[in-house]
């Protein structure tokens, strides 16, 4: 009788640590579409400021070109007049507006070589996000694709799993089932742990000689003084295991 109880607690806390990864994976599927589709939402908003970006440096661009234009087209003029002038002072000031002129030219050549510039660096950042989105919108589509497939089939799986542990659960007396599910709901796993050489498995300390005898005895299923876990002797199992092979 013991031997069976034993059994069937391993084969519940077996059971329940299956529906527990279930329960997380069913859990965890949709998240991980929800995480995906976050994703897919911070991309289009680097990419929408990228573009914004690019716009307000595109019109940069345009409108340094037509200045550097209009300049070159005053400068073109001021030459032309330069010959009809009737005296040095006038001679000289026409110079001068023509040196001014071609000093901010260049500094519009720099200014709109650095905007083209960096108009191919972010250029280079929208592939880039480009391939890491196209890469994150494959994962979004597989996983949209075979979510409802996956979750249907953990789902029977957890029926099937509920099924077997309502069968495991009648084999244990109910003080016993009780001890187990208390333990369960307050501690890490595993539930119940073999003994072997008087060291508890579930937390690594010796139990006292007395417990390891009573233990040993096979008459009463107990609990471990330091972890309070249930333990069995693990010759129990281990002997059962050497029958059946």
């Amino acid at each position: 009788m013991y031997q069976k109880q034993i059994e069937q607690l391993i084969v519940l806390q077996e059971v329940d640590d299956e529906i527990l990864e279930l329960t997380q994976e069913i859990e965890q599927a949709p998240q991980e579409l929800a995480d995906l589709e976050n994703q897919l939402g911070e991309f289009e908003e680097r990419r929408g400021q990228i573009d914004e970006k690019m716009s307000i440096l595109n019109e940069q661009k345009k409108k340094l070109s037509v200045e550097i234009e209009e300049d070159a087209g005053k400068i073109k003029k001021s030459k032309n007049k330069l010959m009809l002038v009737g005296n040095t002072k006038e001679y000289h000031a026409m110079m001068r507006e023509m040196d001014s002129l071609e000093k901010l030219n260049r500094m519009r050549d720099d200014e709109q070589e650095a905007v083209r510039e960096e108009l191919i660096r972010q250029d280079e950042a929208t592939q880039s996000l480009n391939e890491e989105m196209g890469g994150v919108q494959e994962q979004f589509d597989a996983l949209k694709t075979t979510l409802d497939e996956r979750l249907e089939k953990a789902n029977k799986k957890l029926d099937a799993l509920n099924r077997k542990r309502k069968k495991a659960c009648k084999a244990v007396p109910p003080p016993i089932l009780g001890r187990y599910e208390f333990i369960r709901e307050r501690m890490e796993h595993p539930v119940i742990v073999p003994v072997s050489e008087g060291v508890c498995s579930g937390c690594n300390i010796m139990i006292p000689p007395q417990s390891y005898n009573d233990l040993q005895k096979g008459q009463q299923i107990l609990s471990c003084p330091n972890c309070q876990r249930l333990i069995y002797w693990q010759a129990f199992v281990q002997g059962e295991a050497a029958e059946e092979e």
